[in-house]
């Protein structure tokens, strides 16, 4: 299917309204993110009325990435310590059967 058949779903971000080409079953996830990220954009507009639209979309994307890859980092390191848990546990339980 050409973008040109997909069905179709409006966002706005700053009140500028888009279209875009979307499956439906993704239409919630891509509704959550531009609402995610026109309150981001409205938010730093709101502290310096005299960036341009650009800065702002730019100043957005910088920051939800930042807050991305913070929570990527946060997920290794529990992930790195259930795996040294699961170490110790198993650790444990070889010396008990012992």
């Amino acid at each position: 299917m050409s973008d040109a058949e997909r069905p179709t779903t409006e966002i706005a971000l700053l009140g500028r309204h888009y279209t875009i080409a979307c499956d439906p079953g993704a239409k919630d996830n891509l509704v959550r993110a531009a609402r995610y990220l026109d309150r981001a954009m409205h938010g730093i507009q709101s502290k310096s009325t005299t960036l341009s639209n650009d800065r702002v979309t730019v100043m957005a994307a910088l920051n939800i990435t930042h807050e991305l890859l913070e929570a990527l980092d946060e997920q290794r390191g529990y992930e790195a310590e259930l795996t040294r848990l699961g170490e110790r546990l198993d650790g444990a339980l070889k010396n008990r059967s012992k």
